[in-house]
C-alpha cells in the first residue's frame, strides 16, 4: 500500500502516544514500534502537553519547534535547558527566564 503524505504537523511524544492508540487495532510493524517507544518517554499526557507548548510560545515567545523538543524532553536544569538556545541566533534568554521556564516545566512533571 502506498501512503501519501497529506499534510505535516511537529508534535510532541504524548501527542503521536495518542494518535496512536486512537489508531491501536490497525498499526502496522513499524507503527507498533513506535508507540512503544512514545509509550516509554511519555512524559505526561497529550493534553497537558498542548497546554505547556501554548504556555512556552505564548509566555517565553519561544518558536514553536523548540517548545516541542523542551517539552519532549522535560529537562530538570538550567544547563540541560540552555543546550536548546545554544547556537540558537533568534534569540538571548537570560537566567530568570530558564528559571521560569523551569518553574513552568516542574508544574507538568
Amino acid at each position: 500500500m502506498t501512503r501519501k503524505i497529506t499534510s505535516e504537523d511537529h508534535v510532541t511524544i504524548p501527542e503521536v502516544k495518542k494518535i496512536l492508540e486512537e489508531r491501536k487495532e490497525t498499526l502496522d510493524e513499524f507503527q507498533h514500534r513506535t508507540y512503544d517507544y512514545v509509550s516509554k518517554f511519555s512524559k505526561f499526557d497529550a493534553d497537558k502537553a498542548g497546554e505547556l507548548i501554548k504556555k512556552l510560545v505564548e509566555q517565553f515567545e519561544i518558536d514553536k519547534n523548540d517548545a516541542i523538543q523542551i517539552a519532549n524532553c522535560m529537562p530538570t536544569s538550567i544547563e540541560e535547558l540552555r543546550v536548546f538556545f545554544a547556537g540558537s541566533k533568534k534569540k538571548i534568554i537570560v537566567a530568570t527566564q530558564l528559571e521560569a521556564i523551569l518553574s513552568l516545566l516542574d508544574g507538568y512533571r
